[in-house]
């Protein structure tokens, strides 16, 4: 990875502990942090947990990306950091960002979880921050590990530290959990035992997640002090493995899965490329596409169209609605000034598998699925606050979105 970006590269258990290493290292306490509404509450959480105080940008309503221009001045001068999500690996404006952020005085972070392929202004994803953060669970597919990467290569020594102080030891059942996991999720998918998985994990007290966004439990929330300890309730979410130090068994299988990196960034591109021809897509700047981890499809009704394709065994995951500021209110974040691109995005947007390109596209021909209407055509268009709450949803794998009991998934 230090090759393809150019830069030192630091391994981490997960992204969002590479994130909050990040966030410790650059930010002073209590400093704020631009950042997207459509997004992991993982990420909120980390956020928090740095001492920090989320606040929410307006989003553009067709790739989720920071809308630099309808950020308002008076925001940007009260601003310690920036962070980018560049959501389903559609980049965000990272170069303008960069000019911000010099302008200020400040850092911008790149998260690149979904993004390990992708380019914006010449660069990859990641070569355009002060610091940037990625997954090795999305493309690689090792469901576990993750990098820190940094523009000033003599803050490695420094970097490595903080993740040494940090780290918790690795603990055996979660390393035995991580090596036969692979089969007991080929075995559920092979006999149709997903309910029955998710069912006996329900009653095991191991669900984590009813619904797209998990419980934000607001009084205890409001009584967590800085620091990861505090906010591990939160933070482990989907991942109680997220900052033990790895064991030799799960190195070897993120090598492995790491070296196959270049053949499913080409395979993503290539069902990038199919699905952004269909009705329901909306073309993402010009040139080739990128190698998307997801590809936002959108649809009139997510829930029938989502229910279609589990028809075929395809599991939409890796939804983010409602937005963060609806979802945490002003008491935990600054809420967007302008919420109707977050809202828009978050309620059509149905971010499918470029891999399984084709099934998605027979799925949602068959089951007449009909795009969405345009951004701001009315209320289908996001205009106006949400009236529901979130919807249930299933996790992106074989298993639900608490995991396999002792570790969810990445």
């Amino acid at each position: 990875m230090r090759g393809r970006l150019g830069r030192e590269c630091v391994y981490v258990p997960s992204c969002r502990f590479g994130l909050y290493v990040a966030l410790r290292h650059w930010c002073p306490p209590g400093g704020r942090v631009l950042m997207s509404p459509v997004n992991d509450d993982v990420i909120f959480f980390v956020v928090l947990a740095a001492g920090l105080r989320p606040v929410q940008a307006p989003l553009r309503p067709l790739d989720a990306a920071i809308d630099v221009d309808a950020v308002p001045d008076t925001t940007w001068g009260t601003l310690s950091a920036v962070l980018t999500t560049n959501l389903y690996g559609n980049p965000d404006d990272s170069p303008r960002l960069r000019a911000k952020c010099d302008a200020l005085g400040i850092p911008l972070f790149e998260d690149g979880a979904h993004a390990i392929g992708s380019e914006t202004g010449g660069r990859p994803v990641g070569a355009w921050g002060d610091a940037s953060v990625f997954s090795l669970s999305k493309h690689v597919g090792a469901k576990a590990g993750g990098f820190l990467a940094c523009a000033d290569s003599g803050l490695r020594d420094a970097l490595e530290k903080a993740r040494e102080d940090l780290l918790l030891p690795a603990r055996t059942t979660a390393e035995l959990a991580y090596t036969v996991r692979p089969y007991a999720e080929a075995a559920v998918r092979g006999l149709g035992l997903r309910k029955a998985a998710w069912a006996t994990l329900r009653l095991l007290g191991r669900m984590e997640r009813e619904e797209i966004r998990m419980p934000l439990r607001a009084a205890e929330l409001a009584r967590a002090v800085q620091g990861l300890d505090a906010y591990d309730p939160w933070v482990r979410v989907d991942m109680h493995d997220y900052r033990l130090r790895a064991g030799t068994r799960r190195l070897a299988r993120v090598g492995r899965k790491l070296d196959r990196l270049d053949g499913v960034l080409t395979a993503c591109r290539e069902g990038t490329e199919r699905l952004l021809a269909t009705p329901w897509a909306r073309a993402h700047g010009d040139g080739p596409p990128q190698p998307l981890f997801r590809v936002p499809l959108f649809v009139e009704d997510r829930d029938a169209a989502r229910e279609a394709l589990a028809r075929r065994g395809i599991v939409v995951g890796y939804l983010y609605d409602p937005p963060l500021d609806d979802y945490a209110g002003a008491d935990f974040t600054d809420v967007s000034p302008d919420p109707t691109g977050a809202r828009w995005f978050a309620r059509h947007a149905l971010p499918v598998d470029p891999l399984r390109a084709r099934e998605v596209i027979e799925a949602l021909g068959a089951a007449g699925v009909r795009p969405a209407d345009g951004p701001g055509a009315g209320p289908a268009g996001g205009e106006g606050p949400r009236p529901e709450g979130p919807r249930p949803v299933d996790g992106p794998g074989p298993w639900p979105a608490g995991g396999l009991p002792g570790g969810g998934r990445p």
